[in-house]
């Protein structure tokens, strides 16, 4: 028997392969969708994968972790293109009935020489899942969403840090100028509610809504990497959530 997070990769990688055994792995009476550009049900699914080019899309999964009933996946895919995702589905009973997703164009090396998908992979600490999670709980609501950021130092290691957005480099440093840039251009980058918070050992997940660039209504999703209770990696993606005469289901992002 597979488990849930070997059937979320399953499903991912058979985009690729057309694995018929895979899409078994949705419910095909209850499978509620929030991309928003993609109709509800099964059916919404099946007419994605029915515009593949020759050859199918392709999806190299990089981190899978599971948090309960959820699995989470960073991927990178060639889906129109060279694109990077985070997916989170929800099962019962061993089959997939929810999906969510931030997705977005591949972008070159930050200025610390990372991409938005490498570094470590392996899942360590299992015993302190649910104690990072409040963690970084904090860390977002403290410092992102109330902006305080003189209490940076108490959530990450200083001397440790490493950063995958795009446009950050390493370290305090990176994220102090980052903060400042927006500051200085009048843009935003405001985080209102934290919907979701999933995690398996050194990996926590965040799924955030909020405004960014010059004030779009915008989905983050930030997926960090803890050592000691303190955070030492992140990745991140954020999108532009489109007004809700564009949806193409009644879900919502979130």
């Amino acid at each position: 028997m597979k488990t849930n997070r070997e059937k979320a990769v399953a499903l991912l990688e058979g985009l690729e392969t057309g694995d018929e055994v895979a899409v078994a792995y949705i419910n095909p009476s209850k499978y509620i969708q929030h991309n928003l550009e993609v109709a509800d049900g099964l059916e919404g699914f099946r007419a994605v994968v029915a515009k593949a080019p020759p050859g199918g899309f392709k999806a190299k999964v990089v981190r899978a972790c599971q948090d309960g009933e959820y699995v989470f996946t960073h991927t990178v895919y060639d889906f129109f293109g060279p694109k990077i995702g985070f997916d989170v589905f929800r099962f019962e009973g061993g089959l997939i009935v929810e999906h969510w997703d931030n997705l977005g164009d591949v972008q070159p090396a930050n200025p610390s020489g990372r991409t938005q998908a490498d570094g470590p992979t392996e899942i360590v600490d299992i015993d302190q899942t649910e104690s990072n999670k409040g963690r970084v709980s904090a860390f977002v609501a403290d410092v992102l969403r109330d902006g305080k950021v003189d209490r940076l130092a108490e959530y990450l290691n200083a001397s440790k840090y490493l950063q995958h957005n795009p446009a950050i480099a390493d370290g305090l440093d990176g994220l102090g100028s980052a903060l400042k840039y927006f500051a200085d251009n009048g843009l935003v980058m405001e985080y209102h509610k934290t919907h979701k918070v999933l995690g398996e050992g050194n990996f926590v997940l965040t799924m955030s809504e909020g405004k960014f660039g010059k004030g779009e209504h915008a989905a983050f999703y930030d997926l960090f990497r803890l050592e000691g209770g303190m955070i030492v990696e992140h990745w991140d993606l954020i999108s532009t959530i489109p007004p809700e005469s564009e949806w193409q289901n009644a879900n919502g992002k979130f």
